[in-house]
């Protein structure tokens, strides 16, 4: 896995494709906030991409760059080997954004034609409706819609036609579990015939199961870049648990070498200790030289999520 602002997880079948998405040197600045800062990123076709990252990481600035809503301060984007908005004309991008409301005055499927009527290649009205779950709410008024109604029909707008790109910013927010399946659903349907899907979430668990690529993005600059797996081991940590038969020794246990997090709590007379350590063998070694006797003892990796934070907080105590 490369680490690199200026390398990407490029497969050899990539290799030679022209990409879908290039960002070359790319610095965005508001006022004295640096929000994008000299990135360098490439997808291609048929990639499921997750952007991650803490709050005020750059992923909605870079989102804004790659849709042509906002101009870079320095370097250039392309899309499909144009400039954003050319993509955009020619219908080759789809997007389902956070910001900008939709017409609540019109029924959906009023809504939902007018965007298939706008697209080069639009589907078909019933088509985009099934597709998005939102058939059996096609004839009420967008303003009578939940939240997470709202979502899907922002969903169908995005792919109200045959685009090649489709970029959804924090998609399932408002959503059910159910809701959510019936989306990813369709986004994995997208993917299969060939479209790049990009989308940033703060769901890490959409990512892990998502997407085939995860992105992290910490001050406007790409810290990791890989598969979820080669993410979590980029983290280094593992996560160790176990029970006492008696109440723990905390000072002992945080003496334990190659110690980066340690929870202990209260089980029976006993406790239940997690502990996280970048040297799992070494630290489940020195544990038994306490002369303790650990049940229930299991060692794992890292999920996403505690990779996530393992990443950016070593990233954070570094500057």
């Amino acid at each position: 896995m490369t680490t690199t602002a200026t390398t990407t997880a490029t497969t050899a079948q990539d290799a030679g494709r022209a990409p879908v998405v290039s960002f070359q040197g790319v610095s965005k600045s508001y006022g004295a906030v640096r929000a994008v800062a000299d990135l360098h990123l490439e997808l291609h076709p048929g990639e499921t991409v997750a952007l991650l990252g803490p709050n005020g990481a750059g992923k909605s600035s870079t989102l804004d760059l790659l849709l042509g809503l906002r101009t870079p301060d320095a370097g250039s984007v392309s899309l499909f080997g144009a400039t954003p908005q050319r993509a955009i004309q020619q219908g080759k991008v789809g997007a389902m954004l956070q910001s900008g409301g939709l017409m609540e005055g019109v029924k959906v499927r009023e809504l939902v034609q007018l965007a298939r009527d706008l697209h080069p290649q639009g589907y078909p009205v019933d088509q985009i409706l099934a597709s998005a779950g939102i058939t059996d709410i096609a004839d009420r008024l967008v303003g009578k819609l939940s939240g997470g109604q709202e979502q899907r029909v922002r969903f169908a707008l995005a792919t109200a036609g045959a685009n090649d790109l489709i970029v959804l910013d924090e998609p399932t927010t408002g959503m059910d579990v159910s809701s959510r399946q019936t989306f990813w659903g369709a986004m994995r349907r997208q993917a299969q015939e060939g479209r790049t899907v990009l989308f940033a979430t703060h769901y890490l668990e959409e990512a892990d199961e998502i997407a085939d690529r995860v992105i992290v993005l910490h001050r406007g600059r790409v810290l990791a870049d890989g598969t979820s797996a080669e993410i979590k081991a980029r983290a280094g940590a593992r996560r160790i648990n176990f029970d006492l038969t008696e109440p723990a020794d905390r000072a002992a246990l945080e003496a334990l070498p190659h110690l980066t997090a340690l929870t202990v709590s209260a089980s029976g007379s006993g406790s239940t200790v997690r502990i996280q350590s970048q040297d799992a063998d070494a630290t489940v070694h020195a544990l038994y030289g306490l002369g303790l006797y650990p049940r229930n003892l299991e060692v794992s990796g890292l999920g996403l999520e505690q990779a996530f934070i393992a990443i950016t907080t070593a990233e954070e105590a570094a500057r």
